[in-house]
């Protein structure tokens, strides 16, 4: 079971003013492959979402943390931001796989500026606010998630298929 952490970036959520479907489905979707060992709810602001991540990431050792929300073009949504501050390296094929997911759906998608990348042992991944668009792009991430993060904690060393 993969060590997760889940962080809603959420204006209204944050004051409890609404309901976090979103972290609530990423919870759900990860039911057999990953055990969220925290979860928070925060406002927009890059200086508490960044340290919402480096506790995650540092204090935590989590293998991997979700973020949801956040990604758009509003002038709150400073996710993005956030985690490029606290990586150490890019994955972009991530966020670019979940773009060319969502595409399918809707074109809006390509408003998304999700990042996903590595900080340490951890990886953090941007998904989108709404629950429809999460479960849209963890069934995308998902299936390649344990073989990466395998890979990135030393525990697989193949990336070829056989």
């Amino acid at each position: 079971m993969l060590k997760v952490g889940i962080i809603t970036a959420s204006d209204k959520g944050a004051r409890g003013e609404r309901e976090d479907v979103s972290g609530k489905t990423i919870e759900a979707m990860l039911s057999g492959l990953g055990e969220v060992r925290h979860y928070v709810v925060v406002p927009d602001d890059q200086a508490v979402l960044r340290q919402a991540m480096l506790h995650m990431a540092d204090e935590l050792d989590l293998e991997v943390v979700f973020t949801t929300g956040g990604t758009g073009l509003g002038p709150r949504d400073v996710t993005p931001e956030a985690t490029l501050s606290v990586i150490q390296r890019a994955v972009p094929g991530i966020a670019e796989a979940m773009r060319a997911r969502s595409m399918e759906v809707t074109s809006r998608a390509m408003l998304s500026r999700a990042v996903a990348g590595v900080r340490n042992r951890t990886l953090i991944v941007n998904l989108p606010g709404s629950p429809k668009a999460v479960q849209e792009c963890l069934e995308v991430v998902l299936p390649v998630l344990e073989h990466g993060i395998n890979i990135l904690r030393g525990r697989d060393g193949e990336c070829a298929r056989h």
